[in-house]
Order: structure tokens, then C-alpha cells, then sequence
């Protein structure tokens, strides 16, 4: 051991017990800071890089824009080997044979087929149509898990909420049950008053337990969307998202018309059914084919080289299915139209629903903060004063002390709602307002 150390009193022992305590300390701050939870922001981030369903649908809108080179590209060349008179019967003297060059004639052909023009571009273009349709099913999954994570981010910080709004009402009751015996130990006040804060303050323990399950229930949800282990830990929750001024209904739907993945996809669903219709019609017209042949003569003696090209063209001769087909193509484009109409009405209909109850929810909340909540205090303070100067029994005092908490949990209920009303707002638009 260092003498120094011996001298100074400090053990090597309790250095490094220092040292390791520093090190837990600091190990624990850093992932204290790595948690997750205070702002809805950190958890939509994270979960746009971790959740497995987005990846899924980002792979499959890849492999869908990996077709469009394929539908629009030429089919690939054929290649033919033909052996005229393998079995040598023009050629005394030789057996019959299957390699080339030891028969009769040997012909290599290459068969090149062309579609009828216009077709390869049609099918690209239904095939871009399509990928289209994916980008906007991503858009819709992504919107979809955002506004999942919002109501419920929303709801765990309605439960923290309550727990802390019932916390410092205990604290209260608390104050006014040791006010209570005060005066109940000179004789001011009869028991039944100790006795009724006793019970109010175990009532209020009673709804925190419960209020810590919804807080516990609320984080597991969460993390599962996230996702995480349901058991995860979350930071406390800070704040809920800004409520910006709520627009009209006719400029929300306006808004939702240009950017909506779901209208997106229905509309890209016509393009697709249009441009498909156009192909069934052009199939009606042949393809061709164009092929070009070498004979190779087993010898020179019987006769040169020669090439041959021959053009090939498939004969559109079952007119009553491919009208059948044309028929199938227009329903399918009328099927396509309607169902964008549709789903405008219905996209109309949720958002006027969604933003009708978003009003009301600002509008309740501005009461309870600015009439309903002040009013309560100021009952509660003239309900102590005059408790406190024998003018007013303890029901008057419990009962205004209710009220707070009523109009409190109200407040934080209706400012709950309200976001997440603006949360299905945000997705049935496709962006925020």
C-alpha cells in the first residue's frame, strides 16, 4: 500500500468504491437521458426508425417500383437448335445422330417477339400507377401509427396528470385534516369532522392507485407501438402538442383532397384502371415476332451456309373474350371512380365529425381554465377562511375542495381530448395543420 495513502487516511479501497459509485452515477444519468417519453416528438422518431411495420411497407413499395422496368421491358429472345434429318437417312453409310453438325442440316435459330406498339408503355404505366399505390399505403401506415402514438402519448400524460393533480390534492386534504385536529383537540369542531378528513384523504389514496394502473396501462401501450418492452421505462411527459387555430371545415377538406394518401390511392387506382383499359384495347391488335435462322449443311459438299428470317404474327381471333375482357375493364375503371367519390364523402363526413368534436373540446377547456377553475379556488379560499372562523361547517370546505379537483381533472380531460381530436385531424389530412 502507498504510504502517502496510509498517511492521508484514504484507503486504495475506498477510492475505487468512490470511483465505481461515480461511474454508476454517471451510467445512470446517460440512460436517464436515453429514455424515451417527454415529448411526443422523441417517440414518433423513434418509432419511425425501429417500428417493423413501416419497414414492411417501405420494403414492399421498393419491390413495387422494382416492376415498372420489368412490365414495360421487351421479353427476353429465344434461342432454337433445329437438327433436320438427324437420323442420316438422305446420308448413307451414317447413323442417326443428335449433336450438331453430324446430321443433315443444323439450324440456330434466335426468335426475337415485339408487342404491338404502345402496349410496353401502357404497362408501365399501370405498373407506375401501382408503386404509386404503395408509396400511399406507407403514407397511410405510417399517418396510421403517428396518430396511434399521439392518443396514446396523449392518454399517458392524462394519467400522470391525474396522479399528480390527486397527489397535491392529498397534500391539501392532508393541510386541512391537521387543521381539522387542531381545532377538534380545543373542542372547536366535533369528531365526525377528523373522522370525515381521515376518510376523504383515504378515498383520494384509493383513486391514486387506480390512477397509477392507468398511468402503468398507458405506458405499456405505448411501448408496444413503439415498439419496446410493455415494461419499458418512459420519461414523464412534459407537455402535449400545441393546438394550433382551428381552420373551417371547406379548407381542411380542401387541404385533405391534395395531400390524403387514402384519396391518393383510390385516384392512382383509376389511373391504373384507365391505362389498363387502354392495354385490353389494344389487344385487340397482334404482336409480332421476329426470328433469324442459320443453316449449317453437316458438309460443304452438300451446300453453303444459308440465313433465313421469318416474321411471326399471332392472329387476335378470339374477338368474343377479348370483348368480354374490354366490358371487365370498364367496370373496373367505373368501380375505380366511384369509390374515389366515396371515399371523398366519407373523408368529408370524418372530418367535419373530428373537427366538431375538436371545437368543443378547446371550447370546454377554455371555460374550465379561465371561469370554471378560478371560480373554484376562490370558493375554496372563502370556504377555509370562514371554516377557520367557525361561519362555514366542513361539508362547505370538502365540498369545495371536490370541486377543484372536479374542474382540475375536467381541464386535463378536455385539454386530453382536444389533442387527440388535432391528432385524427393530422391523419385523415395526411400532414400537420
Amino acid at each position: 500500500m502507498d504510504a502517502r495513502l496510509v498517511r492521508s487516511g484514504k484507503s486504495p479501497w475506498r477510492l475505487a468504491a468512490v470511483a465505481v459509485s461515480l461511474a454508476l452515477w454517471t451510467q445512470f444519468g446517460m440512460a436517464a437521458e436515453d429514455v424515451p417519453g417527454k415529448t411526443v416528438d422523441e417517440l414518433l422518431a423513434y418509432a419511425r426508425e425501429h417500428n417493423p411495420d413501416l419497414r414492411v411497407r417501405r420494403l414492399d413499395a421498393q419491390a413495387q417500383h422494382e416492376r415498372v422496368e420489368s412490365a414495360s421491358a421487351l421479353p427476353d429472345p429465344k434461342f432454337q437448335v433445329e437438327l433436320m434429318d438427324f437420323t442420316n437417312a438422305m446420308t448413307p453409310g451414317k447413323s442417326a445422330s443428335l449433336l450438331p453438325g453430324e446430321v443433315g442440316t443444323t439450324r440456330y435459330r434466335v426468335i426475337q417477339g415485339f408487342p404491338f406498339p404502345g402496349k410496353r408503355g401502357l404497362r408501365g404505366e399501370v405498373a407506375e400507377a401501382l408503386a404509386g399505390q404503395a408509396d400511399t399505403s406507407h403514407d397511410t401506415a405510417r399517418l396510421d401509427l403517428e396518430g396511434k402514438i399521439k392518443t396514446a402519448y396523449a392518454r399517458y400524460f392524462q394519467a400522470v396528470g391525474q396522479s399528480r393533480i390527486l397527489n397535491e390534492t392529498l397534500q391539501l386534504v392532508g393541510a386541512l385534516e391537521h387543521l381539522v385536529v387542531q381545532r377538534y383537540s380545543v373542542g372547536l369542531v366535533p369528531q365526525q369532522d377528523a373522522v370525515r378528513a381521515q376518510s376523504e384523504s383515504t378515498s383520494l389514496k384509493v383513486d391514486l392507485v387506480e390512477s397509477e394502473r392507468r398511468r402503468r396501462d398507458a405506458a405499456a401501450k405505448l411501448n408496444a407501438l413503439l415498439p419496446r418492452d410493455a415494461d419499458a421505462p418512459l420519461a414523464e411527459p412534459v407537455r402535449l402538442a400545441t393546438i394550433p387555430p382551428s381552420p373551417t371545415l371547406v379548407q381542411v377538406f380542401a387541404r385533405a383532397k391534395e395531400i390524403s394518401p387514402d384519396l391518393s390511392r383510390e385516384r392512382l387506382g383509376v389511373d391504373a384502371a384507365e391505362k389498363g383499359k387502354d392495354l385490353t384495347y389494344l389487344n385487340r391488335y397482334p404482336d409480332f415476332g421476329v426470328a433469324l435462322t442459320n443453316n449449317r449443311p453437316r458438309s460443304e459438299m452438300i451446300g453453303p451456309q444459308t440465313w433465313d428470317l421469318m416474321l411471326e404474327v399471332n392472329i387476335p381471333l378470339q374477338q368474343s373474350s377479348r370483348r368480354a375482357q374490354e366490358r371487365e375493364a370498364g367496370y373496373r375503371l367505373d368501380a375505380a371512380r366511384e369509390r374515389v367519390a366515396a371515399a371523398e364523402a366519407r373523408l368529408n363526413g370524418r372530418l367535419g365529425e373530428t373537427l366538431a368534436g375538436l371545437n368543443a373540446s378547446v371550447d370546454k377547456a377554455r371555460l374550465l381554465r379561465d371561469t370554471l377553475l378560478p371560480q373554484a379556488r376562490a370558493t375554496l379560499d372563502a370556504a377555509q377562511a370562514g371554516y377557520e372562523s367557525g361561519r362555514v361547517n366542513f361539508n362547505t370546505l370538502i365540498e369545495a375542495e371536490r370541486q377543484i379537483l372536479r374542474a382540475r381533472l375536467a381541464l386535463l380531460d378536455a385539454e386530453v381530448d382536444a389533442n387527440i381530436r388535432q391528432a385524427e385531424l393530422e391523419q385523415l389530412v395526411g400532414a400537420p395543420l
